[in-house]
């Protein structure tokens, strides 16, 4: 025969039945104490009451003056019969003082001596006691009949035990009736609360509430993305490590508002939204955020989850692939353009004109030198040389020409550790690509690039500017073309997407700056400055030899 171990009980069913033994033992202490009290005082209560009913008897003159006749006993008998009916009590003994009975309830007992104490009534002292008697135990008093200062007889009045007993448990058994309502209620309620508690921790125990928290914790400070719970009203309810992280936000958040964070506004905006959001791509002071929300709701808006992934690596290398992915289209179709080229030289062999042959191919060999000459004369550094390059290339596609500036000048090795050559690409690629959406289409379309380090006064710095010839950026936008998910229809000089958001970030990361003015021939002009030193080094702790690079470079252009 197999016995099943019952498992813990849920914590709201501990709860219950510690509750329940609670109700039951005030209950059970109170009707005790209530017991023991209300016999005490019933005991009490029955004395005084034959105290009283036995000298009233004793004080009544025709009590006195039935003691003076012959048969006492004709007078005092239904007189006794007759109080103790009215009073309530069990027995009125009248008797003379030598304790012979003129009057008992029971008839028999007259003229028989009363069974206990009377030597203290017979010196004129009224007392009670508890004695056996002919009525069985019972609570009695004894007083004297006085006749001046003469006892001239006694009178005991008494209460049986037994009637004392049947008192205390009349009232016991109300007692009883009213704590067993109050336990019945306290069980109901104890019920009715145990219930909602065990739909609040979902009929976990203790133990199992307990490893729950404790996996809660461990799952909070391990996740890498970033988790945050607001309440109802958008305070911080929740944040994890990562959450902390990624936010950029330090010490006790939890209980302040969102809008308290200092975050971005499209991202506080988000965040306070009423609508869930999927994926949504949103910038920091140094990193790129996707962020989905879900409401959480039970009847009423009870607060909002929010996960964080960072994707500023993977939009780094997005951005990179991108470049890459044009520089492969551009390599495609100067392929085709090189075979067509081949096969003109090839025809013009086969037609016997060699020297022309020779002529044509010097000619095309002399232009993509001087091309590629032209880049790596003015930037050496090679990240930005092949980044140039490329982009030529893909402009050309395109139909708008990528000039590199006669000004620019940056030799390799100038950059220091602090500025990698990955947010170097994210700068100067998104301008690039941004200036030439906006000149296609125009007259002359041209792009112009400039990359050249100057002396600030306090510490060298790199300048990156790249203008075109588009429409130009309206006054009125000047600032928000910077934003994430600005854009100008049809054409625009950027803030399309985020790529001028991108290069912001790239530039404060780095303690630079980004500005947009009107470029000397129309169009739009982006410059980029960063500082060539380690972020919150002292501009005196730059190298000499770094201050003197850039003051033998070229200035503003």
């Amino acid at each position: 025969m197999r016995f099943t171990v019952p498992g813990p009980r849920s914590l709201a069913g501990q709860l219950f039945a510690m509750q329940a033994v609670l109700i039951a033992v005030v209950v059970a202490g109170y009707a005790l104490f209530s017991y023991v009290s209300d016999r005490s005082q019933a005991e009490e209560a029955a004395t005084r009451q034959a105290r009283a009913v036995a000298r009233s008897v004793a004080d009544s003159p025709s009590v006195l003056a039935a003691t003076r006749t012959p048969d006492p006993t004709a007078e005092l008998q239904p007189y006794a019969l007759k109080v103790m009916r009215d009073t309530e009590v069990d027995f009125i003994t009248i008797m003379d003082p030598r304790g012979i009975r003129w009057t008992h309830p029971d008839p028999r007992q007259i003229g028989q001596t009363f069974q206990g104490h009377t030597e203290r009534a017979l010196k004129g002292e009224t007392f009670t006691e508890t004695y056996t008697g002919t009525l069985g135990p019972s609570v009695r008093a004894v007083t004297p009949i006085q006749d001046g200062d003469r006892v001239v007889g006694l009178v005991s009045a008494g209460i049986r035990v037994e009637q004392i007993t049947q008192r205390v448990q009349d009232q016991l058994t109300a007692l009883l009736g009213v704590a067993a309502g109050a336990l019945v209620l306290g069980a109901v309620g104890t019920y009715v609360i145990n219930a909602r508690l065990r739909r609040h921790t979902h009929g976990m125990n203790a133990t199992e509430l307990s490893r729950m928290h404790d996996y809660h914790q461990a799952a909070l400070h391990a996740v890498r993305e970033g988790l945050l719970m607001l309440d109802g009203q958008y305070r911080v309810a929740l944040i994890n490590d990562g959450g902390r992280e990624l936010l950029g936000v330090a010490g006790d958040v939890v209980g302040r508002s969102v809008a308290e964070l200092g975050l971005p506004a499209p991202l506080t905006g988000a965040l306070l939204a009423s609508e869930p959001r999927v994926d949504e791509v949103h910038l920091t002071a140094s990193r790129v955020l996707v962020i989905n929300t879900s409401q959480v709701s039970g009847g009423e808006r009870r607060g909002t989850v929010v996960t964080l992934r960072d994707v500023t690596e993977l939009q780094s290398l997005m951005g990179e692939l991108d470049s890459e992915r044009g520089f492969t289209q551009a390599l495609r179709s100067q392929a085709h353009e090189a075979a067509n080229r081949l096969h003109t030289v090839v025809s013009l062999i086969e037609l016997g004109r060699a020297e022309e042959a020779v002529e044509f191919a010097t000619a095309e060999l002399e232009l993509a030198q001087a091309l590629t000459d032209q880049v790596v004369a003015a930037v050496s550094e090679p990240v930005l040389a092949a980044l140039l390059l490329g982009k030529t290339a893909q402009a050309n596609e395109r139909g708008v020409e990528l000039m590199v500036s006669e000004d620019s000048s940056l030799d390799d090795g100038l950059l220091p550790e602090s500025l990698p050559a990955r947010d170097l690409v994210t700068i100067l690629g998104n301008l690039i690509d941004n200036a030439v959406d906006a000149a296609q289409g125009s007259v002359r379309a041209r792009v112009t690039v400039a990359a050249y380090t100057r002396d600030a006064g306090d510490a060298p710095e790199l300048v990156l500017r790249v203008s075109d010839t588009g429409p130009g950026v309206d006054p009125e936008h000047a600032e928000a073309v910077f934003q994430r998910g600005f854009s100008t229809k049809p054409a625009g000089p950027g803030g399309r997407g985020l790529g001028l958001a991108l290069v912001r970030q790239a530039a404060q990361r780095h303690e630079g700056s980004l500005t947009v003015a009107e470029a000397d021939g129309g169009g739009a002009e982006f410059e980029v400055r960063l500082p060539l030193r380690e972020p919150g080094t002292p501009a005196d702790a730059v190298p000499s030899g770094a201050a003197s690079v850039a003051r033998g470079t070229g200035g503003d252009a």
